[in-house]
């Protein structure tokens, strides 16, 4: 049985979160707990429960709402390359997403996001460079435009990222840190261009994971 333990601290709040994920044979059962789920005594609140059988499907359950989340995933071959499929369903806002992935070679691929029943869809493409710095435009063709990102990765545990949103005028720095000895943890501050008042937003995410 593995757990982690997630502490989270913003510019307006702070709070946590806790997973544990059981491995039954070939599935993995998972519960997922917020810091609402206690902070007024036990309850079911910010609990969610999921299925998961891992390239399959997941099946996530947010108790409070009632809602369930289906998640199926496929690969196939295009010209001899992996297309990773996946078809996400949400049942209390009767939303369903398309995923695709087409994999050229490990330093290229092209990746579309579509949602059903609108004309938004994103297409991004990613490059990565010598296995340390990772490029990503990504267009919204609903929106036409463009959004940025690149990231680098620093020795083997740090990975820094820079984006910028076009149509929120959101600039974002992250800082990553992923160590399996002292754990994990994320730094990020972002800086909305289009307000007069340019105060950026701090939050720090540390994470924990245990072997039980």
């Amino acid at each position: 049985m593995k757990a982690s333990l997630k502490g989270r601290y913003d510019n307006d709040r702070s709070g946590a979160a806790a997973i544990v994920a059981i491995n039954a044979g070939d599935v993995k059962l998972r519960a997922s707990l917020t810091d609402a789920t206690f902070v007024r005594g036990p309850s079911f609140s910010g609990l969610a429960l999921a299925l998961e059988k891992p390239g399959f499907f997941i099946v996530d359950y947010n108790v409070p709402q009632k809602d369930f989340r289906f998640q199926f995933m496929n690969t196939i071959r295009v010209a001899d390359k992996p297309l990773n499929l996946t078809y996400i369903h949400s049942k209390g806002d009767n939303r369903t997403n398309l995923d695709g992935t087409l994999l050229f070679d490990p330093s290229n691929k092209v990746s579309a996001n579509h949602m059903i029943g609108s004309g938004n869809c994103k297409l991004k493409y990613t490059y990565v460079h010598r296995g340390i710095t990772t490029i990503e435009p990504c267009y919204d063709l609903a929106k036409n435009l463009w959004d940025f990102s690149v990231s680098r990765k620093v020795y083997a545990e740090d990975n820094f990222r820079a984006s910028y949103q076009t149509s929120s005028k959101v600039l974002a720095l992250d800082w990553t840190r992923n160590s399996k000895l002292n754990g994990s943890f994320k730094i990020s501050a972002s800086l909305n261009l289009a307000e007069e008042l340019k105060m950026p937003k701090l939050s720090a995410e540390t994470t924990w994971n245990f072997e039980m």
